[in-house]
């Protein structure tokens, strides 16, 4: 046996180590692959995905910062049931012992937390299945109505792939035809069942009822209002939408809970390479070098919260929740929190100081002095990128009589404009598929009313 498939041997002994500490975890499979595969993995964000241009922009990027030695990959693994681990095949021995406790910390929380358990109820616990059919999906469509077509439309719904509402469910009703009046509120079953029959041609009070506005309220999930409202949009395009719908449902938990969910995997294998007497010193030694690896802090430059690794803020934070409260609580918190609730109510002062967080410059004599120490803005500089699935708060307002769609910035709430020219890029590929004109409100660098427009 190699050294490349002895880790094989010990995987069973870990699991079951993981087990007698308390992690609840669904089967993972295991498979080694090669360096090339792991980046193509890593930047489709799943093994098999639809093919689109942009994930080959993605993949070159990958590739020169690995070869340039600034990006290396030891690991992917996808939530489900079972779940699935790929490794690299260049690992050594320690280096996949540590994968394989990371991993399992991994799966302990994608079926425990709660943002993973509601996304895997909606998706379901077979995402790569899933993509995989998605991605045959789009090569029948390309088959059938050619290329040029099919990434036109991709090109839109990947552009708007993190425009999705987290707050409604993946399968929603459509939006009532009629406003809702007055009696239709009434608090009895028999009028409400009663105001949803047809209305009688001599009712002259039911002729009055007012046809309901499209959207009846600013809509933010971009991606189901296109597929079930864009005028002349094909069977086959609006699936493509909610395909694309679908994966962004599956990638948000993994997107919100990244220090939580990193710093997660690696507390636990730490703690399970300690508990590991069935390795040979040697190994073990190694292996927790390959930890302090995975955990030491990024910054280079002026220290800023931005340049932190969240592999190190989440394993210190963990630490700190483990000694302070104990396991138990640390369970609860992983169970029912993400990054925003995880890092306001548990990054402390005394632990952003001892991380060295805090915002710091060098002075002309040598000396380094502290320029920002105000805990929220520590807080605001690590979420601020999370916020709305890291994209601009964007809305559809509005379907006008002649069909032009006019979409929202939220510009007050994200406080800033948007970057004007990739939004006109964008609303051009959003004009594709809507085909009438399109109209998007934001502000300029100085709060200027603005409006972008294709028709």
């Amino acid at each position: 046996m190699t050294a490349a498939t002895e880790w094989r041997d010990y995987l069973p002994r870990i699991e079951r180590l993981a087990a007698r500490f308390g992690l609840e975890f669904h089967p993972v499979d295991f498979e080694a692959v090669p360096a090339t595969f792991m980046m193509e993995i890593a930047v489709y964000g799943l093994p098999v995905r639809m093919p689109h241009w942009s994930f080959g922009v993605r993949y070159i990027s990958q590739l020169i910062q690995h070869r340039m030695g600034h990006s290396r990959i030891f690991e992917v693994v996808f939530p489900g049931n079972p779940g699935r681990a790929y490794l690299a095949a260049g690992n050594g021995l320690a280096e996949n012992l540590l994968v394989l406790a990371h991993v399992l910390g991994h799966a302990d929380f994608s079926r425990n937390n709660m943002l993973f358990r509601r996304s895997q109820e909606q998706v379901g616990m077979q995402i790569v299945e899933r993509a995989a059919s998605h991605a045959q999906q789009i090569a029948r469509a390309i088959e059938e109505h050619g290329a040029e077509r099919v990434e036109a439309v991709l090109d839109a719904a990947l552009a708007l792939e993190q425009h999705i509402d987290v707050d409604q469910p993946l399968v929603r009703p459509p939006y009532p035809e009629y406003a809702i009046s007055p009696a239709a509120l009434a608090d009895d079953d028999f009028r409400r069942r009663y105001a949803a029959l047809d209305p009688d041609p001599g009712d002259q009070h039911s002729l009055l009822r007012k046809r309901a506005p499209v959207p009846p309220f600013p809509e933010k999930d971009l991606l189901w209002f296109i597929a079930h409202y864009a005028p002349e949009l094909e069977g086959w395009e609006r699936d493509v939408f909610l395909a694309v719908r679908e994966e962004s449902t599956y990638f948000y938990p993994v997107f919100a809970t990244q220090i939580m969910n990193e710093g997660w995997a690696s507390y636990w294998h730490a703690r399970l390479l300690r508990e590991s007497d069935f390795l040979p010193q040697d190994l073990y030694v190694d292996a927790i070098k390959c930890h302090s690896d995975v955990v030491r802090p990024v910054a280079s430059g002026e220290q800023v919260a931005l340049s932190v690794n969240p592999y190190h803020l989440g394993f210190s934070m963990w630490e700190k929740v483990v000694e302070k409260d104990g396991l138990e609580a640390a369970r609860r918190m992983m169970c029912e929190e993400d990054d925003f609730s995880f890092v306001r109510n548990r990054l402390t002062p005394e632990l952003a100081e001892e991380l060295g967080l805090f915002r710091y410059e060098a002075e002309s004599h040598g000396g380094i002095r502290v320029v920002e120490r105000e805990l929220p803005k520590l807080h605001d500089a690590l979420l601020a990128p999370k916020y709305n699935f890291g994209a601009p708060r964007v809305a559809a307002l509005h379907v006008h009589v002649d069909g032009t769609l006019e979409m929202q910035h939220d510009h007050e709430t994200d406080g800033r404009g948007l970057d004007l020219e990739r939004a006109r890029r964008v609303l051009e590929y959003v004009h594709r598929v809507w085909r009438r004109p399109v109209k998007l409100h934001t502000v300029g660098p100085t709060g200027q009313p603005i409006e972008v427009t294709q028709s």
